[in-house]
């Protein structure tokens, strides 16, 4: 019997990257999870391989940029499985612009819709099961980025970023004393496919001084499974060793400029 038997985990972007390396650990340490995700191909995958792994999992398409469908998600899972106790909110994306000179009301709103207002959403739907158990985990992967602005995140990215680790510290301090643990990680660079979408693509070298999905997974894993007593308020994470990141700021400064911008 592992340390999270019998309850349910909803796990956001968990095709990929950091959410399927968390979803992997808490099915294998009991949970009932529930992924979710843009494309159902890749949660679909990940969802019969963790069941073939002897572990729980459902995988739902979810397009969170819909704040209704985020909405559907929490219900559908305790319509089925009857309980919330562990929401992970991982889903995020950047834009291509990187400078606020740059970026356009399009890039932004799709940023800020999912790496913000779903997190809202996803929190708000899941809290009543859990005031009414007093009891339950929200973990939120934010960023570096939320306290280090710059070029590397982009301006929508890391704006998003900081507003959902104030949302975690304002569910945390207004409703602690009612069981409810809630947690901001911020990593700095993690080798995940979000990578590619870059202005510049790390190459391999870069990559490989960066932390893997799998360490900000334990991290997850720490925050949820330690005893309800104890609550981890925000994790900080970084790269042992700072890489160069001059050719990655240049070309991100230039992102989404038009034709002759100085």
């Amino acid at each position: 019997m592992g340390t999270l038997t019998g309850q349910v985990a909803i796990v956001t972007g968990g095709g990929s990257g950091i959410g399927e390396s968390a979803a992997r650990l808490l099915a294998a340490e009991g949970a009932q999870v529930v992924i979710c995700g843009r494309r159902p191909a890749p949660v679909d995958a990940v969802a019969r391989a963790i069941e073939k792994d002897g572990g729980l999992c459902s995988a739902r398409a979810v397009d969170l940029e819909q704040a209704e469908t985020a909405a559907e998600l929490v219900r559908w899972t305790l319509e089925r499985f009857g309980r919330v106790d562990v929401l992970v909110n991982n889903a995020g994306h950047s834009s291509h612009a990187r400078s606020v000179r740059w970026v356009g009301r399009k890039e932004w709103d799709s940023v800020v819709a999912v790496n913000l207002t779903a997190v809202y959403v996803l929190t708000q739907a899941v809290l009543p099961d859990m005031i009414a158990r007093q009891r339950g985990t929200i973990v939120t992967v934010s960023s570096l980025a939320a306290l280090k602005a710059g070029l590397i995140g982009g301006a929508p990215y890391g704006a998003a970023k900081a507003a959902v680790r104030n949302l975690m510290q304002h569910v945390h301090n207004t409703l602690r004393n009612q069981g409810i643990r809630a947690t901001t990680i911020m990593p700095a660079e993690v080798d995940t496919p979000i990578l590619d979408k870059r202005p510049h693509n790390p190459d391999a070298t870069a990559r490989a001084t960066m932390m893997q999905a799998e360490d900000v997974a334990r991290a997850i894993l720490l925050c949820v499974t330690l005893p309800p007593r104890t609550v981890i308020e925000e994790i900080v994470m970084s790269p042992t060793i700072l890489r160069d990141q001059s050719q990655d700021l240049a070309v991100a400064a230039r992102a989404g400029a038009p034709d002759g911008a100085v």
